[in-house]
């Protein structure tokens, strides 16, 4: 597999076209599954695994890679499949997903394949709550599913979702009924982050709206625009990246280009890592960046956002 991730740098200049790069696989049956290229550090013929009583069911063992410890997470397994037999002869996806690195043992690894957000769509409905999918598209004529890792890892693992008091004993007072804004839009297609932000925001005493996508989230804007001064309602938005349809890096330029929205603070909360970010945020105009998921940064960053809009005012 050497080569296929050799000209990631130059699939920087995708971001903020709404565009991405699936890199496409297969487990143990016939379906094929894709993951965005950016959260691929590496893909590799599995190596020899070590195995410890203590490990999770559906980490298949630990592998030694370049000086470092990965847990190799059976993806078949996870998804609820068959495990993967065989694994010295099956490859693993080494990925940064929420500030940590994991291997992704799959059956088999193909090809690259360029897209647009807009071909990227929601799970269809009736796939229930309990799927792993946050959304689906075609290529070649065939169904490609795209799972929710950030479910399957917090299944594994789950994170810490708790704000310390030293960050709750800085939030600003919200006077319901006051000249202050209360409300949150959270835009994110995983059920997982979702629930997360929503919980964070919520404990800090603010009213979340949530839209699965970017596509939704704009249209939720407009509609509150038609309505009033979206400014005196919303005081922040804080948007995932990867979205079916629209990115958050598309839905942060429709936001900073429209004369009516583009005073709204945008936070990109995203589990995609790289050099490439900090630029980005800059290009689109977004107000900052924080990776996923620390209760602490997200809440700070909401407390940041509402304190310098009240000194504006």
């Amino acid at each position: 597999m050497s080569g296929i991730l050799d000209s990631v740098n130059q699939r920087t200049q995708l971001v903020g076209q709404n565009r991405l790069e699936l890199l496409t696989f297969r487990l143990m049956r016939n379906q094929r599954f894709g993951i965005n290229v950016f959260k691929v550090k590496e893909v590799l013929q599995c190596p020899k695994l070590t195995t410890m009583p203590s490990l999770h069911r559906l980490v298949k063992g630990i592998a030694h890679i370049r000086g470092q410890t990965v847990s190799v997470i059976d993806m078949s397994l996870a998804t609820g499949g068959p495990p993967i037999m065989d694994p010295e002869n099956r490859f693993i996806i080494i990925s940064e997903f929420n500030r940590s690195t994991q291997g992704f043992l799959v059956g088999s690894v193909e090809r690259i394949v360029n897209m647009n957000w807009e071909s990227i769509l929601p799970p269809p409905e009736g796939t229930g709550s309990s799927n792993y999918l946050t959304a689906v598209t075609e290529i070649d004529g065939e169904l490609v599913e795209i799972l929710d890792v950030e479910k399957i890892l917090n299944e594994i693992s789950p994170v810490n979702e708790e704000i310390s008091e030293e960050i709750l004993s800085k939030k600003p007072l919200i006077e319901q009924g006051g000249k202050m804004p209360t409300k949150v839009l959270v835009a994110d297609d995983s059920s997982v982050a979702r629930k997360q932000v929503k919980r964070a925001v919520e404990t800090l005493g603010y009213e979340v709206i949530l839209a699965n996508d970017g596509r939704e989230a704009l249209n939720i804007l407009h509609d509150m625009a038609e309505e009033g001064d979206v400014t005196d309602e919303l005081a922040l938005i804080i948007s995932d990246i990867e979205m079916p349809e629209m990115d958050g890096y598309t839905l942060t330029t429709e936001i900073k280009k429209n004369p009516v929205l583009k005073n709204l603070h945008v936070v990109l909360h995203s589990s995609l890592s790289g050099v490439f970010n900090e630029a980005m945020v800059e290009r689109v105009g977004a107000d900052a960046f924080i990776a996923k998921f620390d209760p602490d940064e997200l809440s700070a960053a909401v407390i940041r956002a509402v304190k310098a809009k009240d000194d504006i005012s």
